[in-house]
């Protein structure tokens, strides 16, 4: 498998994607080049070609072992890591015959907010959260913040859909000291063309299932075609859940929506029962991206881990934050205090 280090063109330095200019920035001349560019200039870059040893933990995890092409040392990864670091030398590597061959992403969508901006954001996000451990957010723990691109399936559908359904109209009025009750029943019938675009699956059985869908959506206008460069200077993960694990989940959530669809066109009864819909897919088609996410854990005295996570692209955050007990009886007690306080002097007065 080759290792794979992406270098300046111009100093043989390192090359990062840098979010903020969407250009692969020279950590040391400072050069700054775009995918265009380098593609015409064909840049040089350093590969480590060899067999991966396997490595196999106390926990039985496995992990498998590659030269950094930059220094030589060596590289830990698990089997689903696409992208990392040199632990040594810092230099960013990408694995690429884990972004290669079947595992070629169709499409990734770049980073759109840097780790700067990222860090201000978790900041401005928890610092409003009373109860949250101060541990979660010391400057040790704000360094943890990690940029990484996480395996998605998306999917687009047509469907041809029918629906029939039986629409109640009840209308109530008063003669005199007579209350009068009339129903009216009615055959409605609806058909038509459904799509359906950018379902997201997660496709990495590892990752937390919340923190994949919460980060939802992207826009996929913004998609580009993939390029390994993209993920200098980030984490990447490569799918480990195909096509075949996700269609029965897909289809079931493509007839909710479409029976969702077809139900949402019928107005102005006052109850309305479906009695049959149809759904025949006409067209399915699959792809496989690769999305940001910035994200952040941490384990609680509880021993549970928490996840917060930001979707590199928009900055929607999601995330379950661990709760400080000890703020919560403080600020109880306080309360209590206070109201017991005030009651006394309530007494006094009366």
């Amino acid at each position: 498998m080759a290792v794979v280090s992406y270098k300046c063109p111009n100093c043989d330095g390192e090359l990062v994607f840098n979010p903020r200019t969407q250009k692969y920035k020279c950590e040391y001349c400072t050069s700054a080049f775009s995918q265009e560019e380098l593609s015409q200039m064909q840049p040089g870059r350093q590969e480590g070609r060899q067999e991966s040893a396997s490595l196999k933990g106390a926990g039985g995890e496995k992990g498998n072992v590659y030269s950094c092409p930059s220094c030589g040392a060596q590289i830990v990864t698990d089997d689903t890591t696409a992208a990392s670091f040199c632990y040594y030398c810092h230099n960013p590597v990408v694995l690429s015959g884990r972004v290669s061959g079947e595992f070629m992403p169709d499409k990734i969508i770049p980073f759109a907010i840097d780790k700067r901006q990222a860090t201000e954001k978790f900041l401005e996000y928890v610092q409003h959260k009373k109860f949250v451990p101060r541990a979660f957010f010391c400057k040790s723990q704000i360094e943890k913040i990690s940029g990484v691109y996480f395996p998605y399936w998306m999917v687009d559908m047509d469907l041809e859909g029918s629906m029939e359904a039986e629409g109640k109209h009840i209308r109530v009025w008063r003669s005199g000291d007579t209350e009068y009750t009339e129903t009216k029943l009615y055959q409605v019938e609806r058909a038509g063309d459904i799509h359906l675009e950018d379902l997201a699956k997660n496709a990495l059985k590892k990752a937390n299932s919340k923190l994949s869908a919460g980060v939802l959506p992207y826009d996929m206008a913004k998609a580009q075609e993939f390029h390994m460069g993209y993920l200098s200077g980030f984490l990447a993960e490569k799918r480990d859940m195909e096509q075949g694990e996700l269609e029965t989940e897909v289809r079931a959530e493509a007839k909710e929506y479409g029976e969702k669809l077809l139900k949402g066109t019928i107005h102005g009864y006052t109850a309305l029962s479906v009695k049959g819909c149809r759904l025949n897919r006409q067209r399915e088609n699959w792809e496989y991206l690769l999305l940001p996410v910035w994200t952040v854990t941490y384990k609680g005295r509880d021993g549970k881990f928490y996840y917060y996570s930001m979707n590199g692209q928009n900055g929607k955050v999601y995330g379950e934050l661990p709760i400080d007990l000890k703020k919560v009886w403080i600020l109880s007690g306080i309360v209590s205090v206070t109201v017991f306080l005030l009651g006394l002097i309530g007494g006094f007065f009366i």
